[in-house]
């Protein structure tokens, strides 16, 4: 297998169709619901679609660019992460990214979030990235806060806010 990019406990690789039934499980769990309630999948079906959708975008390096995340010592498929445009400039991108409950609270996603920060910023020669967060989502919070983003305001209205309590927007210029 071929790795994108590694840290000191992950692997992060190009998702393939094999890693369908771990993906929609782990977005089904319902620590990922609720921060993300629209990144679950209906069914295999479109989890196997998704795939396909990024690993075109990955091969071409258009967005979104959405990334499997693996445990370096066991090669299981705990999270992803990513990027996508943001509503208001071509030089800006958002970040994103899920760890399953499994691994949460190892450190995983700070590391994650470093690294596909470095990553991102090269490969898509920008220096301006971007985390939302729904608005009680502490450790997300921390996660960014760890690596250098700052917040720097509330967004109410979102799409991707389904309990209108507002989403925390935090920016990073690298």
């Amino acid at each position: 297998m071929e790795y994108i990019f590694e840290t000191q406990n992950l692997k992060v690789r190009k998702f393939k169709i094999e890693d369908a039934r771990c993906l929609y499980e782990n977005h089904l769990e319902e620590e990922v619901k609720k921060w993300f309630p629209n990144e679950s999948y209906a069914d295999m079906e479109e989890t196997k679609d998704a795939i396909k959708f990024y690993i075109d975008c990955v091969n071409n390096k258009h967005l979104p660019y959405v990334l499997a995340v693996e445990l370096k010592n066991t090669g299981e498929l705990i999270g992803d992460t990513g990027v996508n445009k943001t509503d208001e400039n071509s030089n800006e991108l958002e970040i994103g990214y899920t760890i399953c409950k499994k691994h949460s609270g190892k450190g995983y996603a700070t590391e994650l979030l470093k690294a596909i920060t470095e990553f991102i910023t090269h490969t898509f020669e920008i220096n301006i990235l971007y985390g939302r967060v729904i608005r009680g989502n502490s450790a997300s919070v921390r996660v960014l806060e760890k690596n250098g983003y700052k917040f720097v305001q509330e967004e109410f209205g979102a799409d991707d806010d389904p309990y209108g309590n507002g989403m925390l927007i935090y920016k990073k210029i690298y």
